[in-house]
């Protein structure tokens, strides 16, 4: 008579849960890097949040705003330490929530393109591939 076997034997066990251990080595850094980038995001938003005000200022004065004429609102969140607001440029910090974007920044620099048009320039200590796409090339207000 022959046996039926029934289960698996302890070698295809032993592959299933170390191809599982493969991909979750994988997989974990990836998604480590995929919430910093998120909350490197909540960042480069707190700091857009200023580029209207500093941008109708331009308009209205026909310059860009010294530190003393134009304060932000305060956008400190669970991710954004302070918004600071020096001569048009504003500058986002992260707060120690997450320790890759600890006392990191996101600048946004505009100068003066001409016909009432400004060009932000982002900049920042935090790394480049944690930063939004926003962040990674010039825009246009």
């Amino acid at each position: 008579m022959k046996s039926i076997q029934k289960g698996f034997t302890l070698i295809e066990l032993m592959i299933v849960v170390a191809i599982i251990g493969i991909l979750a080595a994988i997989a974990l850094p990836a998604y480590q890097d995929y919430t910093t980038r998120a909350k490197a995001s909540e960042i480069m938003l707190a700091a857009a949040a200023g580029k209207v005000q500093v941008a109708e200022y331009f308009q209205v004065n026909g310059k860009l705003p010294a530190t003393a004429d134009l304060v932000l609102p305060s956008q400190v969140s669970t991710y954004v330490a302070s918004v600071v607001q020096t001569g048009g440029t504003i500058t986002a910090t992260g707060s120690t929530a997450d320790a890759r974007l600890s006392g990191k920044t996101i600048t946004l620099v505009p100068t003066d393109a001409g016909g009432g048009v400004l060009n932000w320039v982002c900049s920042g200590t935090i790394e480049a591939k944690y930063r939004p796409a926003s962040c990674k090339q010039d825009a246009k207000t």
